[in-house]
């Protein structure tokens, strides 16, 4: 093994060699760690999975059914499958048989309706109505019409 191998927890170790047989050779330090940390918490979800199996049918200790059932229950939900080809197929043909609306072609580039559209105003403008100047009563002074013009 290469120098610090000694150092390395055996679970470490497995990572590393499973690393090296994939053909990976160049990798940071810590993808190690991420890689244990990833295998613990799956192998606690798994075993906590087949205790409550376990415990469900009566049983006092976890046996390999219960873990094997644990395990294909965390494979179907964390896994799917897509669907068939034919089916995708005949969603995509029965989807195609509905022909695309028309467009009115115009001057520029069509955009949607106003009120589909994020530049369109979200606002309308309350514009008070005016209240009626109470009358102010005419004096004298007002009436002096003032030369715009004064000569000089």
């Amino acid at each position: 093994m290469a120098e610090g191998d000694e150092d390395l927890p055996r679970d470490a170790k497995i990572v590393k060699s499973l690393l090296k047989s994939m053909g990976v050779e160049d990798y940071e330090p810590r993808v190690i760690h991420q890689f244990l940390e990833l295998w613990y918490r799956y192998v606690v979800d798994v075993l906590t999975d087949a205790q409550v199996y376990s415990e469900h049918a009566g049983k006092a200790a976890i046996d390999s059914d219960d873990v094997k059932l644990a395990i294909q229950s965390k494979v179907n939900f964390s896994f799917s499958q897509p669907p068939p080809r034919e089916v995708l197929l005949e969603l995509a043909r029965n989807r195609n048989k509905i022909p695309l609306p028309r467009t009115i072609a115009g001057p520029g580039i069509p955009l949607p309706p106003d009120q589909d559209t994020l530049i369109s105003p979200n606002y309308q403008l309350a514009i008070p109505k005016k209240q009626p100047s109470p009358a102010v009563e005419e004096t004298e002074e007002d009436e002096e019409v003032v030369d715009p013009n004064p000569s000089q």
